[in-house]
This record gives C-alpha cells, structure tokens and sequence, in this order.
C-alpha cells in the first residue's frame, strides 16, 4: 500500500475519533456542572490544561471560562485540534483517497464536518449536550460504514490502528482531568459528590452501565481499574492497544510473539505492562503519573508508525 494512503486512513479515524473524545471531555464538565453545589466554582482550566496547548488558549481567550473554553475545544477554527479543525482535516484526508475509501464514508465524513460547521452558527449553551451526542453518534456512524463497506485490508487495518491509539489516550487523558478538576479539597473525597463525579466520568465514557455490570458499588480504584486494564470493555487503554497490536500485526504479517520494526517493538512492550499490572501499583506510584506517562508511551507509538510507514519524519500528535 502507498505510504500516502495509509497516512490519510490512519489520520482520517485518528481525527474522527478525536472529535468524539473531545466531545466526551466537555459534555463530563457539562454534566458535572449541573451536580456541583452552587457554593463551589466550575473550574475549566484543567481541560485546557490536559490539551497541553494552554499557551494557545491563554494568548486568544485568556480566562478559562465555560464558554471560552467551550469555543476553544469545540468551534475555534484557528486552534489545529478543536472537533471542527480536526473535522476539517479529516474531510480533506478522505477526499484526497477518495478512490480508496466507500463512497458512504465519504458521505459520512463530508455531513459530520457540515453538521459541525452548521452548529457553530447557532450554538448555544443549552443545545450542547444533544450537540455532543450527535457528534458522538456521527463518529459511530463512520466506524460502522467503515467496517461494512470498506475491504479489510491493510487500509482499514490502518484506519483501526489510528481509532484504537487516539481512544487509548483520550481515555488516559479523561481520567486525567478528574486527578485535576474534581475535588476542591481533600475532604470531598468519598462523599456524594465525589461519587456524582466518577459516575460522570464513566457516562463520559460509555462506560457506566457496562462497570455496574461488573462492579455494585461505584468505588474509584474499580473505576480506574476498569477504564485502564478491562480486557474487554472497547473503551479500556489496555483494550485499545492490543486491538491495535493486532492489526499492526495483521499489516506487517510478523509471527505474533516476536518484532521486526520499531513500532511492534514500542506497542509490544506497551501491552504487555498493561497485561501484568495491578490497579494497586498504579495507585502506589501515582495515578497521575502513570497517566502522563502512559500518553506519552501512546504517542512514541504514533511516532513510530510515522516514521515506519509514513515518512522519513515522524509526525507530531
């Protein structure tokens, strides 16, 4: 397969499913806002903390507020990772492999971006849970068309390796935000307050149902355990890197249980931490800094791909 193609398929799912995650990572402060007591004030900087372009929205917005903070992630058509940026390049990779992809997905893609576009111009703050919503069902949607009408070859094998990556770290990066936001001080923790903010971080997921299934009692170490090291729920970081360990493989056509180029090597090592680690030891060496360490070891894979399968350089994420 020409590098280009399978550049624009990977980037093309990366995107898409970037959309959605960024839509989960403001509907949670959204529906987290409507649980807090009044006496207590929203805190949105750390949404734009987790992004890591906080020079960027501090040099255009300033204060980290609902609304600019709701702009910036979602609308802004300057910042490169807003879900209509991101939306808009994900449109211009699927047209320029037009040839490769179904015409459904194109379809899919063009009417997500203009769905997008068209909301930008008549937003307003009561309309954007079922705006997320839609965006999370749009993006539903083209994973869908994708697997029914596109060949499963090493494109689409492709397209699931950048879906499963950017899943895997936007879930890092979600459970990140409740290290940061959520509690005023230590004395909330275990209270009900508390526990609305883990339920709102497993709804921002897809995830709560699917945990109480599991678990009775919404506890944060189970939460946790269940959104990192589940070998089975499709949101789950360890889920997400071995499903694209998979389809590395089934591109590269490498006996499973060995490597033969950086990026089998980098997600290898990756998945089998994750196969042997206890949520206790994620607790003990801090959950924050495994997080952070854990976005960083995703885009090392990203990195490696690039410069594999891609280009000479690896692209940034």
């Amino acid at each position: 397969m020409l590098s280009r193609v399978a550049d624009s398929i990977y980037w093309l799912n990366r995107y898409i499913e970037r959309a959605e995650n960024l839509a989960r990572f403001v509907d949670v402060n959204l529906n987290l806002m409507l649980d807090l007591p009044i006496n207590l004030a929203q805190q949105w900087q750390p949404l734009v903390t987790t992004t890591g372009d906080s020079n960027f929205f501090q040099e255009h917005y300033g204060e980290a507020n609902a609304e600019n903070v709701i702009q910036f992630l979602t609308f802004d058509p300057h910042y490169p990772n807003s879900i209509l940026s991101v939306l808009r390049v994900a449109r211009e990779n699927a047209r320029s492999i037009r040839e490769i992809i179904s015409s459904e997905m194109w379809e899919e893609v063009n009417n997500f971006y203009l769905m997008v576009k068209d909301a930008d111009s008549v937003k307003h703050l009561d309309m954007l849970p079922d705006f997320f919503a839609q965006v999370k069902l749009a993006s539903h949607r083209f994973a869908g068309v994708m697997d029914a009408t596109m060949t499963h070859n090493e494109g689409w094998h492709f397209g699931q390796i950048g879906r499963l990556l950017e899943r895997a770290d936007k879930t890092a990066r979600i459970l990140d935000v409740k290290y940061f936001i959520l509690l005023p001080s230590a004395q909330w923790v275990g209270t009900p307050l508390d526990q609305l903010q883990w339920m709102a971080l497993l709804k921002s997921a897809s995830a709560y149902e699917m945990y109480r299934k599991q678990e009775h009692r919404i506890h944060p170490a189970a939460v946790a355990a269940f959104l990192i090291l589940n070998r089975h729920f499709p949101r789950s970081i360890y889920f997400s890197l071995s499903q694209a360990e998979k389809s590395l493989y089934d591109v590269t056509q490498t006996p499973i249980g060995t490597w033969s180029n950086p990026p089998e090597r980098a997600i290898g090592r990756l998945c089998a931490q994750l196969g042997y680690l206890v949520i206790e030891d994620v607790i003990e060496n801090g959950m924050h800094e495994f997080l952070d360490q854990m976005q960083g070891s995703i885009n090392q894979v990203s990195n490696e791909i690039a410069a594999t399968f891609f280009s000479a350089d690896p692209i940034p994420v």
